[in-house]
């Protein structure tokens, strides 16, 4: 490894995402069979292929992970907890979940907590809340932590990747905010494996990607000074 970066194997912090609109089922066949021989913690996919992926990894590692209210957030919230209960039957674990950033910037704070809530009791999977750090001021990101962690979700995650993607300031802001009770998702924008390790070192504990491949091949180089 480059003499600036520790020798981290990135692999298990990867949730190998393959959320283009375009996405097929043949690329869903590829993601699961990539996640699974390089040891990725995920795969993340629509919530159309969430059963499609429990079949094909049942027995394997990697968890299967689907978005929830993706990627705006303002679906109702009967109908996000319809889809993540869906999600969950058909073989999800873990559920991404957009926050409604216009309930918090409305501070409608106590709907924003009860969204989270509900869909974290109803399902009891592990649920990562998608804050969208790139449209809030430092102060709602703030307010989204403490309410997502309130509420029972397991990480804060930076991005959906549509409005810009994941700093290493808003990793350092949301680990503070954390203070150790929750994962950190870093997600949106990931393209090279210096970005994913400073990423990492700034307190991220997932990484939301669909370049998990390339990150590995460059963090082989990196290992061989090149």
């Amino acid at each position: 490894m480059a003499a600036d970066y520790p020798d981290i194997d990135i692999a298990p912090f990867i949730d190998h995402s393959l959320l283009m609109p375009t996405a097929s089922p043949e690329q869903v066949e590829q993601w699961c069979e990539e996640a699974d021989r390089f040891h990725f913690a995920a795969v993340c996919l629509h919530p159309s292929y969430v059963r499609q992926a429990a079949e094909l990894l049942h027995g394997k590692n990697p968890k299967i992970c689907t978005v929830i209210g993706f990627p705006i957030g303002a679906t109702t919230s009967t109908v996000k907890l319809y889809e993540a209960q869906e999600a969950v039957e058909n073989g999800a674990t873990e559920l991404d979940v957009v926050i409604n950033l216009g309930w918090l910037k409305a501070g409608k704070t106590e709907e924003v907590h009860r969204e989270i809530a509900t869909i974290c009791e109803e399902t009891g999977q592990t649920v990562k809340v998608i804050l969208e750090t790139n449209l809030l001021t430092d102060n709602e990101k703030k307010l989204a932590a403490e309410l997502s962690m309130e509420a029972g979700a397991a990480f804060l995650k930076t991005s959906t990747g549509w409005n810009g993607g994941a700093t290493v300031a808003d990793v350092q802001l949301l680990k503070q905010l954390a203070k150790e009770r929750v994962g950190i998702k870093a997600s949106g924008g990931i393209r090279t494996v210096k970005q994913a390790l400073d990423l990492i070192l700034a307190g991220a504990t997932r990484l939301g990607t669909s370049r998990g491949i390339d990150l590995i091949r460059q963090r082989d180089n990196l290992g061989k000074g090149e």
